[in-house]
């Protein structure tokens, strides 16, 4: 039986933490090839698992790294950054006034407008879809009549990493499936 081979492009390594989880959920940390095999040959990473498609020089070949683990623990105690993109992940892609989850439609509403002197923090911001958005206006909650779900603030680490679990790429290798639930309640 022959086993069909991948090209490197199409092997990323999945990365996990010195505590072998992912480093990141959403988006899955993953690294190319390249930046794989570089770690490895500087000595910062483990190889977990492997594809079967190899690389080669003239002198030397080895299979492709699937999963990796850093050598060293990255804390996650900072405070993530504040981006569209992570405070679509806090409020898990769904507008916070309707519960639509029309990804693409999303844009974000400041709670207390700008005009009244609402600020663009983690505290004064939630996705909404565009309908929403555009029927609250500059207008305050009370006011519009139109309540977010969930009270804004700043999401942790931890908290957008578990919200990113709910969300796994289109793509994901045999290898990393005991590594990306690992840490799961197991059913009795």
């Amino acid at each position: 039986m022959s086993v069909a081979l991948q090209s490197p492009e199409a092997c990323p390594a999945l990365v996990l933490n010195a505590d072998f989880r992912p480093l990141s959920y959403f988006p899955l940390s993953l690294w190319s090839w390249q930046d794989a095999l570089k770690a490895v040959f500087l000595d910062r990473v483990d190889v977990v698992a492997e594809y079967e498609t190899r690389v080669h020089s003239p002198t030397f070949e080895m299979r492709l790294p699937s999963v990796v683990s850093l050598r060293n623990y990255v804390n996650h105690a900072r405070s993530p950054a504040f981006t569209r993109f992570n405070v679509f992940l806090r409020d898990s892609f769904t507008c916070q006034y309707c519960g639509a989850t029309a990804r693409d439609a999303l844009t974000f509403d400041h709670v207390v407008p700008r005009s009244q002197g609402g600020r663009t923090t983690w505290q004064n911001i939630v996705a909404a879809c565009s309908g929403c958005n555009i029927k609250k206006g500059g207008r305050t909650p009370r006011e519009a009549k139109m309540f977010p779900a969930r009270h804004p603030k700043r999401p942790t680490m931890f908290e957008l990493n578990e919200r990113g679990r709910a969300f796994p790429p289109h793509y994901l290798h045999e290898s990393w499936q005991d590594f990306l639930y690992w840490d799961s309640e197991l059913e009795p």
